[in-house]
């Protein structure tokens, strides 16, 4: 578990993601993948990636992961 106020700030980058993308993201980003059913939507992958740059200070994709 992460502590609260960590997942405050998840949260809030989530809703902020979710919000932009519902408006202009949706029509210039793609998930390129046949997956029908994916585990985790394009806005909650944008947050976590967000979330771990700024909260985490992890700047590679292999260190995120």
């Amino acid at each position: 578990m992460i502590p609260e106020a960590k997942a405050v700030k998840l949260i809030g980058i989530y809703l902020y993601i979710s919000k932009i993308f519902d408006k202009d993201l949706k029509y210039c980003c793609q998930r390129f993948s046949n997956n029908a059913k994916p585990d985790l939507t394009d806005e909650e992958v944008m947050a976590i990636y967000l979330f771990a740059i700024q909260e985490e200070k992890r700047l590679k994709v292999r260190h995120i992961y």
